[in-house]
């Protein structure tokens, strides 16, 4: 095999050949679209294999989840996006002879060891932002394929995976993950091209797409619905078709260039920083065989939607979108989508209103049961650009898990990681000080600790926050 990682080649082999090795498998795999992607490409590799196999998904793979799994009629078990920052409980029921694991994962290993374990950052690949849980299955899939490049397809959905994971830096995605996107466009499933890098740009009406956009603030267009009207009647450039507004994947290639050109001219004008319009333009993934205007045609728009099916007890729905269906299921994730958006604004609004608390080098909220747990981490992050938010500091979104646990979710940014900032150490130190568990990547990450202990463990994110800027 010439994989598109090699320095995982071996581990990868390994694993394959565990598969190969098994009656059936179950999957088990992280609710959000990292997650979901992951099971998508290890369902399509299972199914092409003949290999019989279920699919399960956990919120988080704490004990209990682990004992369930064990519990399960399956001697061999793939856990995807999750699973090695747990080893230790793992290899307690391996060890049993409960179950074979099998892990394709890009988070933060435990000590704890076992023989089948494809992790990136095991051979100095960085899983935070080089290569995603999906992209870590997509390697297992190109080592498992019985036809030389038969798999790679499924790098569509590893690049959606690594999007949906905040993987790109200003708007670039970066190492392994640059070669996982080159065998999609070598597979005819993926395009790359440099474009206008706002979200919605296949199903966002015109007026929406600049308004909403948060990526660069244009005064008298951004957060301005009737500004960014007047902006676009004023352009020679048809902007509606029978009335309705047009989306910027309606447009040809000259009809962008103007548009674009009329909106860095508007941002210079009210003096809007040259480094800032540069966020204007980056690569963009679109899905190649998708069709074009909907929310699966774009690797951001359909790691949203798929973020609005497990999120919401509804992961049958999200894998059966990345595994084609485009009928009923994709039907279901539209409508969890536009009840998603709904949550997620009035997360966003709940936060402006009740304002942040801020620390030396943190800032937090905690908003109970008003936001689900499940988002609350999309919220926290959705609020740095919010007023009376600092971008500059990390901030903490707390949201009630159980009468006795608090659901925390952490966000910086990547100028913090070039700092120094690694929050999946934050987390995981900070929660285990105060009997909790955490971990995740270094521009996010997330743990549950008891409800009792907030102030303690704000207290020591901030100041571990604090010694690793320093």
């Amino acid at each position: 095999m010439s994989g598109p990682v090699p320095e995982l080649e071996e581990r990868a082999e390994r694993c394959a050949d565990a598969l190969r090795d098994a009656e059936s498998v179950l999957v088990a795999s992280h609710i959000d679209a990292d997650g979901l992607t992951s099971a998508g490409i290890a369902a399509r590799m299972l199914e092409r294999a003949e290999i019989p196999f279920e699919s399960v998904f956990e919120k988080q793979l704490d004990d209990d989840a682990i004992a369930g799994i064990a519990a399960s009629a399956y001697d061999t078990v793939l856990f995807t996006d999750f699973g090695s920052g747990q080893l230790e409980a793992i290899t307690e029921h391996e060890e049993r002879g409960e179950f074979t694991p099998i892990i394709a994962d890009h988070h933060q290993p435990a000590e704890a060891e076992t023989a089948y374990h494809l992790n990136p950052l095991l051979e100095g690949v960085d899983g935070g932002s080089e290569l995603s849980g999906a992209g870590a299955t997509y390697v297992l899939a190109r080592a498992f394929e019985s036809e030389a490049g038969a798999n790679k397809d499924l790098a569509a959905l590893a690049i959606v995976g690594a999007v949906g994971d905040m993987q790109t830096t200003d708007g670039e995605l970066t190492g392994a993950n640059v070669a996982i996107a080159e065998e999609g466009v070598e597979a005819g499933v993926l395009d790359t091209t440099r474009d206008l890098a706002l979200y919605g740009t296949q199903t966002r009406p015109l007026p929406k797409l600049l308004e909403y956009a948060s990526e660069v603030y244009v005064p008298g267009i951004t957060n301005d619905s009737s500004g960014a009207m007047r902006f676009l009647d004023a352009l020679d450039v048809e902007t509606r078709t029978d009335g309705d507004w047009r989306t910027w994947a309606d447009l040809s290639h000259e009809e962008r260039q103007a548009v674009l050109s009329a909106l860095i001219k508007r941002a210079v004008r009210n003096g809007v920083a040259s480094e800032k319009l540069d966020a204007l333009v980056a690569t963009t993934y679109t899905l190649a065989e998708e069709e074009p205007g909907t929310e699966v045609r774009d690797a951001s728009e359909f790691s949203t939607l798929l973020n609005a099916t497990a999120r919401y007890e509804r992961a049958d729905v999200g894998l059966a979108v990345c595994l084609g269906d485009r009928e009923e299921a994709y039907d279901a994730a539209k409508e969890l989508l536009a009840q998603h958006r709904q949550n997620l604004s009035s997360g966003v609004r709940w936060v402006e209103e009740h304002g942040v608390t801020a620390e030396e080098h943190v800032q937090w909220f905690d908003s109970g049961d008003e936001i689900r747990e499940t988002i609350v981490g999309i919220v926290a992050g959705m609020a740095l650009s919010a007023d009376g938010v600092s971008r500059e500091k990390v901030i903490l979104g707390f949201a009630n898990k159980s009468a006795e646990e608090s659901k925390v979710s952490a966000r910086g940014s990547h100028a913090l990681v070039r700092r120094g900032l690694d929050l999946s150490e934050v987390m995981g130190e900070a929660s285990r000080s105060v009997g909790g568990d955490g971990g995740g990547h270094t521009v996010a990450a997330g743990a549950t600790i008891p409800r009792a202990e907030r102030e303690a463990f704000i207290a020591a994110v901030d100041r571990l926050v604090g010694e690793q800027l320093d």
